[in-house]
């Protein structure tokens, strides 16, 4: 539902909403009150179970309902702070104040998500996953033509019947691509990501500053492995990277129904990402996990 027909339906139940005051929908608190964009949201209140749309402002939501006194909403990107809209067939509730849109200003505008979040669980047919990172030339900074990412490992383990197993361990290994980052993976074409080799640290290179328009997109080298037996928890990842100046770096992970198909529509499921990482002089280990986090 788009903006103008928020505000047709907002226009069109007003009078039918005011004569049934006690079925009406109303938001009585959000949590947290602030956040940057693709926060989780959690709005409660009372009559909330048909929802139909989320909206920050003008700006629609992915949402999802978790009962008729609660649901969770992500902050849309680009939005500023403004009051939340919940509509259901019952009417429209609006939250008693705006929720403070606070992003990070080193992110830069065009990213999708600037905060870490986990998703829906995964699908229940979906038998293998695989580490993915992020890497990104911020041309706000001086210098960021030489801005680099260095990764020398990375680890993709699951946790199964209360057991952490360790099911890829790439050092010195990536496979990748660079994306369109004007809109953000606007159009999933890519080319090949080009790579040095660093032999002293067993690390290999991502020259981030010479294609400063392109999502440098990486990948374990590791082939996607079928999860653990028993009952999953969940899953986690890691690099150990280094990042230089005019750098960053968000790491995430996927759950793949088919093991071998690259991509196709509906057989990836995206687990979630990690905060996003900064330069720093020493190297540091991303992580991204989604056992015991803020589920969607």
């Amino acid at each position: 539902m788009k903006a103008r027909q928020i505000l047709i339906f907002v226009l069109a139940s007003a009078a039918w909403a005011g004569n049934n005051a006690a079925v009406r929908p109303q938001i009585l608190r959000i949590s947290p009150t602030s956040g940057a964009e693709g926060t989780r949201v959690e709005i409660s209140g009372t009559n909330l179970k048909d929802a139909s749309a989320v909206a920050f402002g003008k700006s629609e939501a992915i949402f999802r309902v978790v009962s008729a006194e609660k649901l969770i909403a992500i902050v849309p990107n680009r939005t500023d702070s403004a009051i939340i809209t919940v509509i259901t067939p019952l009417g429209l509730a609006s939250s008693p104040f705006s929720f403070a849109v606070l992003s990070d200003p080193r992110i830069p505008d065009e990213v999708k998500f600037r905060a870490g979040y986990v998703n829906d669980p995964r699908p229940a047919d979906f038998t293998s996953v695989q580490l993915w990172g992020i890497a990104i030339a911020d041309a706000r900074v001086g210098g960021y033509g030489g801005a680099t990412v260095e990764i020398s490992w990375t680890q993709l383990s699951c946790r199964a019947d209360g057991k952490d197993v360790v099911l890829n361990e790439d050092s010195g290994r990536l496979r990748g691509g660079l994306f369109r980052r004007y809109p953000w993976f606007g159009i999933n074409d890519h080319e090949p990501m080009p790579m040095d080799y660093d032999h002293a640290n067993g690390a290999v290179i991502l020259h981030v500053g010479q294609r400063p328009d392109k999502v440098w997109h990486f990948w374990g080298a590791s082939p996607r492995p079928a999860l653990p037996p028993g009952k999953l928890e969940g899953c986690t990842v890691k690099a150990h990277l280094r990042i230089s100046q005019g750098a960053l770096v968000q790491l995430g992970m996927d759950y793949w129904k088919n093991p071998t198909v690259e991509y196709a529509q509906g057989n990836s499921h995206e687990a979630g990402a990690s905060n996003w990482y900064f330069p720093s002089e020493s190297w540091q280990e991303a992580v991204f996990t989604d056992i015991g986090g803020p589920h969607f």
